[in-house]
């Protein structure tokens, strides 16, 4: 079995509840035009993205490759220090020193000792996993952030407040261990069985990128509540 093109008309009805719930952002005195700046944003970038993937693969070129991670690296690095835009200057280091170790890391081992691929930079392979992972360690990254200044605000220690910061960045990640499988089918499960890939050899598949992505999310926020202490602690 091989997935169809979804006709553009077909698409366009998955954006009807999009705009329901952004009416309902309205009358709730919610900010929809953030909100609605999101999905716009979110249609251009993978209406993009899907010509930039063609060239890349296209090109299979251990550089251009690089290049890419390196983009992915900065722009989640920043884009993860949305919720305290006045320290970004002081942070964006912490947060790049920490999503290149833990994310790359992690991306090593999987590339490169648990999955066969023809060359170590294997396009097909390297970007969809680096997305899965970079991303994770961005939201785990500003979970940690947005908690460990909430408590520190409260007169919490720095040593039990990032104890709480980092369980509160991985509440989801380990939600998402509890429920895979019996609440929910991940993204790559159910897009390898929809290609025709056997179950079976699909679930190992998931069972290698719920574990990359628990640890890449995991020691970013570490990493980064390590290396933030002296920005954030006075006393540090």
């Amino acid at each position: 079995m091989s997935l169809s093109a979804i006709p553009l008309i077909n698409l366009a009805i998955t954006f009807i509840p999009v705009a329901g719930l952004l009416l309902v952002f309205y009358y709730w005195s919610l900010n929809a035009l953030h909100a609605l700046y999101g999905v716009l944003r979110m249609l251009v970038q993978l209406l993009l993205i899907g010509y930039l993937l063609a060239f890349i693969f296209d090109a299979n070129h251990a550089g251009i490759i690089l290049g890419v991670l390196v983009v992915m690296v900065c722009a989640a690095s920043w884009i993860a220090l949305g919720n305290v835009p006045e320290q970004r200057t002081r942070l964006i280091g912490h947060s790049i020193v920490s999503i290149t170790i833990a994310g790359g890391a992690t991306l090593l081992l999987v590339t490169q000792l648990v999955l066969d691929m023809p060359s170590w930079y294997s396009p097909h392979t390297v970007v969809p996993l680096a997305g899965m992972i970079f991303a994770t360690s961005m939201n785990c990254v500003s979970l940690a952030l947005e908690r460990l200044t909430s408590e520190l605000e409260r007169g919490v220690l720095y040593k039990q407040a990032k104890s709480i910061a980092l369980n509160a960045a991985l509440i989801p990640n380990i939600n998402t261990l509890f429920a895979v499988g019996l609440v929910s089918l991940p993204g790559m499960m159910t897009g390898q069985i929809l290609s025709g890939v056997d179950p079976f050899i699909a679930s190992r598949y998931q069972i290698m990128v719920m574990c990359m992505l628990f640890t890449a999310g995991g020691f970013s926020a570490i990493l980064f509540l390590l290396l933030a202490r002296s920005s954030l602690v006075k006393e540090a």
